[in-house]
């Protein structure tokens, strides 16, 4: 599929989860670029110092509203121009056995990494589509192919987000309007501080920048961080039970049960707010 070239230079791009990691990282590559960048964060102050040190604007949201999640796009818009590239990329990754964790924290992992998503796409596509031309990036994980103990519910997120970029992809190709996943690995933020996600390496926020970035151009379905790791993935899918299961022993693939450091027991308190404040 041939899809209207988007060039950077001047380009209209809004990111969500903008203000630290990967979308900060992203932020500062496509001001490099030339792309004039919005930003939306639920921390407004730190997006507005990134803003501010690229030429940007920054706006505070929750990706979980929906009224808000529109207000954030009006003002990009307003500020840049009609939308050229929009990218989901705000998430959370609460850790824990299965049963361990409450309704409540499951809920936020759905409602910001599932329904933000959902939220984000449903704002910006029909603009892209009058337009027929634009790209949209949903920063999945590569969580979404390839299980982790102490991970569940986030995996379903992220399996969601894998699943619905590739049936919108297809939806809305004929529109002129490209859709792409992006599967990192563990990434080194705060979202897996504190966290020992082997096999799956960690790989710097600038990495995954790289990709998002890359993506304008080439319009990749899903494009894996570091690519091997995308491929191990696909293997492991098909790699018989028993002697996978050996393998996740030998790695010992049960760590993100059971961290308990100083860097993660801060990601946790700092997500007791966000679940309080629904």
């Amino acid at each position: 599929m041939s899809y209207p070239t988007i060039s950077l230079n001047g380009a209209s791009v809004a990111i969500t989860g903008g203000a630290q990691g990967i979308g900060r990282a992203t932020a500062e590559l496509l001001a490099a670029r030339g792309a004039k960048v919005a930003i939306g964060d639920l921390n407004v102050e730190l997006a507005g110092e990134v803003a501010d040190a690229i030429g940007g604007i920054a706006h505070q949201l929750d990706v979980r509203d929906k009224a808000g999640m529109e207000m954030f796009v009006a003002a990009a818009e307003a500020a840049h121009g009609p939308l050229d590239v929009f990218i989901n990329n705000a998430g959370v990754m609460p850790n824990g056995g299965f049963l361990e964790l409450d309704e409540a924290t499951d809920r936020m992992q759905f409602d910001i990494n599932v329904f933000g998503v959902i939220n984000g796409m449903r704002t910006v596509l029909p603009g892209m589509v009058e337009r027929g031309r634009g790209h949209v990036v949903n920063v999945a994980s590569l969580a979404g192919k390839f299980p982790i103990k102490g991970l569940a519910v986030y995996n379903g997120t992220k399996f969601a987000v894998v699943g619905l970029t590739a049936a919108t992809r297809l939806e809305f190709a004929e529109h002129g309007v490209s859709i792409s996943a992006i599967l990192p690995s563990a990434v080194d933020t705060a979202l897996a501080s504190g966290l020992d996600m082997r096999p799956l390496p960690k790989v710097k926020p600038q990495a995954i920048a790289e990709a998002i970035v890359d993506s304008v151009s080439t319009r990749r379905a899903e494009t894996a961080v570091p690519g091997y790791v995308g491929r191990l993935a696909d293997v492991a899918a098909m790699t018989p039970e028993p002697a996978l299961k050996a393998l996740r022993r030998l790695v010992r693939d049960d760590r993100a049960l059971r961290p308990d450091t100083a860097d993660r027991s801060a990601y946790r308190e700092a997500l007791t707010g966000q679940k309080e404040s629904r």
